[in-house]
């Protein structure tokens, strides 16, 4: 049979265009899903466990501009819990982290991450994944469909007036046979073909990338039960009404300590001062009224003086 009679058949061009067209689709949403999970992976790795509380307003502003996986991150940082730390300043400027808390530490969150960053989420939401699903199905069934069509034209050209227009018919239809026969094996052979392709290239562009996200927000985020939390900040709640209760028992003596202390190194002197100033004054009185005694004329005016 002529081989660019079968490639210029309607049913076989429509089977290798439908399949060039949903393999280029499908190629094309893996790759762009791919770019995107790498970007995502290429940003978290920029963070880490122990930093992370400290840089958590840096990292919610960057990643609420990356509207590919906003809506997954509105969802999560809902679940997320914060243990109190204190910043202790070194000599030279930088600071370093104490955690409050032993057992509670940085950011966690009461939720699975892969429950918000799963496969549905981040990849098969990211396309039209029922029509990929569906290119199989749709290939195999076009090819009982248009050998089934070839065979019903085929028979309909048949023509048995005259013995010559019988072979030719013959002829015709033998080779519309052919056509109609190569229409299902295309369609199978293409089905075959991309349901290969199809998994290979989603196990690599896809699935891969999303099991590095998945690992890193575990490694970022310590997983906790909501229980555990609650019991864990009734421990510190505990640990913290105790030293309080302690502080308040020592703060009346250390409040006296603290004020003789003050008064004998502050006041003290001040009063001593003030007395010496004051006996001083009366000596001074005493010694006038003498001289004032001596001599009469001025003795009344000392009295009236003081």
């Amino acid at each position: 049979m002529d081989l660019l009679k079968i490639i210029t058949d309607p049913a076989i061009l429509i089977i290798i265009a439908t399949f060039v067209s949903i393999s280029f689709y499908t190629y094309k949403q893996y790759t762009n899903v791919n770019s995107n999970l790498l970007w995502f992976i290429k940003f978290l790795k920029d963070y880490k466990k122990t930093d992370l509380s400290f840089r958590f307003g840096e990292f919610d502003a960057a990643i609420s501009k990356f509207r590919y996986v906003l809506s997954s991150w509105l969802e999560f940082k809902n679940t997320l819990v914060f243990s109190e730390s204190i910043a202790i300043k070194k000599q030279d400027g930088n600071a370093s982290y104490q955690n409050v808390s032993k057992s509670v530490a940085n950011v966690q969150t009461t939720v699975d991450p892969i429950y918000f960053f799963n496969e549905d989420s981040l990849v098969t939401s990211k396309y039209n994944s029922k029509l990929i699903a569906a290119a199989p199905t749709l290939l195999t069934g076009m090819g009982p469909l248009f050998t089934f069509l070839n065979i019903a034209i085929a028979f309909t050209k048949v023509d048995f007036a005259t013995q010559d227009s019988t072979i030719a018919s013959v002829s015709n239809l033998m080779s519309g046979m052919q056509i109609a026969a190569l229409c299902s094996v295309l369609a199978v052979s293409f089905s075959l073909v991309f349901i290969l392709v199809e998994k290979l290239s989603y196990n690599k562009l896809c699935k891969l990338p999303l099991n590095s996200v998945q690992e890193l927000l575990y490694s970022l985020f310590d997983n906790t039960s909501s229980e555990k939390f609650l019991i864990e900040l009734l421990k510190e709640t505990k640990v913290q009404n105790s030293n309080l209760t302690g502080l308040l028992g020592v703060l009346p003596e250390k409040f006296k300590v603290s004020f003789e202390n003050s008064m004998t190194k502050s006041v003290t002197p001040y009063l001593e001062n003030i007395l010496y100033g004051i006996n001083t004054l009366n000596d001074s009185i005493k010694n006038l009224k003498i001289i004032a005694q001596k001599n009469n004329d001025g003795g009344d005016i000392v009295d009236k003086l003081f």
